[in-house]
């Protein structure tokens, strides 16, 4: 049976759609964008502290939903542009070990809401 994931934690969706959804025992979350989950406003800075915030986000969706990153099976990531690759990559590996990441593609997209540098969506597995 499919189950909502909602966390105060995250920020509150802003169009029809939930933080994350989960059956059985996988967790799809929706993308997360750089937004203060208490402001609703996107962080200041560049790449590197939207991708912490980004991280810190689904980290966030991931703990409501019984799950964390060791759990992630496959991550989906979006750049505004693929010039941030290697930054995005130094905060990124903060949250995951090569040795155990998750399968990933990351893609360089026109425009992200609210103007962002990054959005990232993954699917997990609960503890």
């Amino acid at each position: 049976m499919k189950k909502i994931i909602s966390t105060i934690k995250a920020p509150s969706a802003i169009g029809p759609y939930n933080q994350a959804t989960s059956f059985e025992k996988l967790i799809f979350t929706s993308g997360q964008i750089a937004l203060d989950p208490k402001t609703m406003e996107v962080v200041s800075g560049g790449v590197k502290e939207q991708t912490k915030q980004v991280m810190e986000n689904l980290k966030a969706v991931l703990e409501e939903a019984n799950s964390s990153f060791e759990n992630v099976l496959k991550t989906t990531c979006y750049l505004a542009s693929m010039e941030d690759f290697v930054a995005f990559n130094e905060v990124y590996a903060e949250y995951f070990k090569s040795e155990v990441a998750p399968a990933r593609s990351t893609v360089a997209v026109k425009t992200l809401p609210k103007n962002v540098l990054v959005e990232v969506d993954l699917i997990a597995f609960k503890n």
